[in-house]
């Protein structure tokens, strides 16, 4: 593909030559952008219960949104052989964009997303610096790593849905509950992820757990990040059944609780790589239905 050097844009804006809106959209994984958005706007709402239309909240979405993009963006960067491997037909970078573009996009996404946070407080820019310095290491050493990268992962994703609570400071622990939540989750999916990728992460020297302690070891450690997780929402739907919100109770142990129970089952049979990629879109819709749930905290 060619493109004009005459842009007007382009000079400022290395992204803004890609013609392709699909392929712009995959690099940096809007979908998983639209939770992230839709879970911090459930987290303000309806655990902190703080009006929405604020600015400040704007500014805060904005900037989260900025690092959660630019770190789709490096790694994409750093994984461009293994991806055309282990995923060809979302390879963007390297032959959509090039990688100097996609380089300069994630420090423009990254340098915007820390200087928005770091105006709202000195506490959230050093969190959005640290979750852009995470990325980037992830992207570049931790994710060829046993288990390092699937906990840095997890608990960048525990930081974004306590972003909220660290902007207001209200004091309530259910957002801790959810952050738990969420990054055990993800280190579940991770493992999956790691266990769907050993072809190509095997080929350009990667030592993901899978490679290092084979498929067997590995769904074992899965297992017992997923009991955990099962554990804390079982008793998180205990807790809001005691409490007299049946809406909660119900939806953790029906549409969160069964499909984890679910996911341990297929979990333990998988073999090939097409039942790891079904897990981990098994993952994100168990974690939709638990961002979900938090339109029930306030529902007797």
């Amino acid at each position: 593909m060619r493109y004009s050097a005459s842009s007007s844009v382009s000079g400022w804006w290395p992204l803004a030559r890609v013609k392709n809106v699909r392929q712009f959209l995959v690099l940096i994984r809007f979908p998983n952008l639209v939770l992230m958005a839709l879970c911090l706007l459930l987290v303000r709402t309806c655990l902190l219960q703080a009006p929405l239309l604020e600015a400040r909240f704007g500014l805060l979405l904005l900037a989260a949104l900025c690092i959660a993009a630019a770190g789709y963006i490096i790694n994409d960067y750093y994984d461009v052989k293994i991806d055309a491997i282990n995923r060809p037909d979302r390879l963007v970078v390297g032959r959509v964009v090039n990688r100097r573009q996609a380089m300069l996009a994630h420090l423009l996404l990254s340098g915007e997303g820390i200087v928005v946070a770091g105006a709202l407080s000195p506490l959230l820019g050093l969190v959005n610096l640290g979750s852009a310095l995470l990325l980037w290491g992830y992207s570049a050493r931790f994710k060829r790593l046993p288990l390092v990268g699937n906990l840095t992962i997890a608990l960048l994703t525990a930081a974004l849905v306590l972003l909220p609570e660290l902007q207001l400071r209200t004091g309530h622990a259910s957002v801790w509950t959810y952050a738990l939540a969420a990054f055990l989750l993800t280190v579940v999916r991770e493992i999956i992820k790691d266990v769907e990728d050993m072809r190509g992460d095997a080929q350009h020297d990667c030592r993901t757990l899978p490679i290092v302690w084979g498929i067997i070891r590995t769904k074992w450690v899965a297992g017992f990040f997923l009991l955990c997780l099962i554990t804390l929402v079982m008793g998180a739907g205990w807790s809001a059944l005691h409490n007299g919100k049946l809406a909660l109770g119900a939806w953790l142990g029906l549409v969160v609780v069964l499909p984890l129970l679910g996911l341990s089952r297929q979990l333990a049979r998988a073999d090939r790589r097409r039942n790891f990629t079904h897990l981990s879109a098994w993952c994100k819709w168990v974690m939709l239905a638990g961002v979900l749930s938090m339109l029930l905290i306030t529902v007797g």
